[in-house]
C-alpha cells in the first residue's frame, strides 16, 4: 500500500472559502476517481490555516493511473480554475509513504 500525504496551507481568513468550494466542487469528482481518503482533517495545534488529507493507493502505478484519469475530468479541472480564481492556497507539501510492517492497514 502507498499513502499520498498531502498538507496544504491557506491564507489567513480564506480556509473556510477554500473548503467550501472543495466540498461543492472538487470532492465529487476527486472521490469518484481516488476513492474515499483515509482522513481529511483539519490543524488542531500548529497553523490554523492547514489541513491535510491521506489517500491510499495499491502502488505508484495504481496511483498515477487514478490521478491521470482525475487530471482528464472535466469537473475536476473546473474545480482546479475554481480554487485558482479564489486564490486561497499558499502551500502545498506532499510526501508518499508506507505502513510500518507492524501498524498494517
Amino acid at each position: 500500500m502507498l499513502l499520498d500525504i498531502r498538507t496544504y496551507a491557506c491564507r489567513p481568513g480564506t480556509l473556510n472559502a477554500h473548503l467550501a468550494l472543495y466540498e461543492q466542487c472538487g470532492k465529487e469528482p476527486q472521490v469518484r476517481h481516488l476513492g474515499q481518503p483515509l482522513l481529511f482533517a483539519l490543524t488542531e495545534t500548529g497553523n490554523p490555516c492547514e489541513y491535510t488529507h491521506i489517500w491510499c493507493y495499491e502502488s505508484a502505478a495504481d496511483r498515477e493511473r487514478k490521478r491521470a484519469a482525475m487530471w482528464a475530468d472535466p469537473e475536476w479541472l473546473s474545480y482546479i480554475e475554481k480554487s485558482a480564481a479564489l486564490g486561497a492556497l499558499e502551500v502545498q507539501h506532499n510526501k508518499l509513504a508506507r505502513p510500518a510492517g507492524f501498524f498494517p492497514l
